[in-house]
């Protein structure tokens, strides 16, 4: 989990900035101790190649931040955590910022009521 983090967290090309401070990466760690936080991890090999991390609560998945360093590793994370999220029950993942990769998955935008409807 904390790799995951760590990753999502690392500079990249094309925003070398990261709004995952050390007080939220301790947060979350503890979110996860308390079994509230989850990541989904992508290996080739031994190797991290990406990931997805954030919170369950209810029927709804939070998505935090997620990370690829291979060709689509972040895709295969994200598939990953439907599976799961569908094993558990969970009906919605906040993907927070909506995104060309993200429609590319099949995401679609939520108008805020119907995202606050849902969630009450």
């Amino acid at each position: 989990f904390a790799a995951v983090i760590d990753s999502c967290a690392a500079p990249r090309a094309r925003s070398p900035g990261t709004w995952i401070t050390p007080e939220m990466r301790t947060a979350y760690l503890r979110l996860h101790a308390l079994g509230a936080a989850h990541s989904v991890e992508v290996r080739h090999g031994t190797e991290l190649v990406g990931g997805v991390y954030g919170v369950a609560v209810g029927r709804a998945f939070s998505g935090e931040s997620m990370f690829s360093r291979a060709t689509d590793a972040s895709k295969v994370a994200l598939v990953a955590l439907a599976e799961w999220c569908r094993g558990r029950g969970h009906a919605l993942i906040d993907c927070q910022l909506p995104s060309a990769h993200l429609r590319s998955l099949g995401s679609r935008p939520m108008p805020r009521a119907e995202f606050l409807a849902y969630l009450a």
